[in-house]
């Protein structure tokens, strides 16, 4: 009908925006960027809660609020996060999909990634799909494309002391305690244990840690962060 405003496809971003055909898949898990449309799936589910403890406040103060107030806050840090998305400075946001079902979000941030191979990952599962090994794998699934796909020596992650989950996580998965740091949470401070995992550490990491884990898209993403490496994965 004239006048109607075309679809835009994430082919279509992918274009112009490369990271838009990236996609990390295991099993029924799979992590993607976000389009629109899957932000306001996925800021549905964030207002469904994320974060149970209500004697302890969540990491990052989003979570609170309405449920229109957190729908909002999802859509205002996912589109700004679009913006951090250079070589030098880039934070890569990636849906957690679960059959399809949009569950969470795994992020990972990089500061001069070309030059340090060094990187952070950070994350949210919706409360509801918490204690089903979801939070472990998509982790694993965001190692594996650092290490595997582009060539990372290091990876990093912290938590707060009281997220025992977040905590169980990384020591299962073989990272090394990295020291502890005192961060402002809400007016009054709070330890956070950090950890690192090296390349060696994930090169040498048990069976039972590598599940089938496939990336596509890859080579235009290198080429959008100004990585050149020989990594396999794609």
């Amino acid at each position: 009908m004239e006048g109607d405003i075309p679809l835009i496809s994430r082919e279509d971003l992918a274009t112009v925006w490369p990271a838009f055909a990236l996609t990390v898949r295991c099993d029924d898990l799979e992590l993607r960027v976000p389009d629109d449309a899957d932000l306001l799936a996925l800021a549905d589910v964030a207002a469904q809660g994320v974060y149970d403890r209500p004697d302890v406040p969540y990491r990052w103060a989003w979570t609170r609020g309405t449920p229109e107030e957190v729908r909002r806050n999802v859509l205002a840090y996912q589109w700004a996060a679009r913006g951090h998305f250079t070589p030098d400075r880039w934070r890569l946001e990636l849906g957690v999909f679960h059959d399809g079902d949009p569950v969470g979000i795994q992020a990972i941030s990089a500061r001069n990634f070309p030059v340090t191979r060094e990187a952070t990952t950070g994350s949210w599962l919706a409360s509801r799909f918490q204690g089903r090994s979801i939070g472990k794998r998509m982790r694993l699934m965001a190692l594996s494309l650092m290490f595997d796909g582009l060539a990372a020596a290091a990876m990093h992650t912290e938590a707060d002391r009281e997220n025992v989950a977040s905590n169980a996580v990384s020591e299962r998965l073989g990272y090394a305690p990295n020291g502890v740091g005192t961060r402002n949470r809400d007016g009054a401070p709070a330890e956070e244990i950090r950890y690192r995992m090296t390349a060696h550490a994930w090169a040498t990491r048990p069976d039972a840690l590598r599940p089938q884990i496939t990336i596509d898209g890859l080579d235009a993403v290198r080429d959008q962060l100004g990585i050149h490496t020989t990594a396999s994965g794609a």
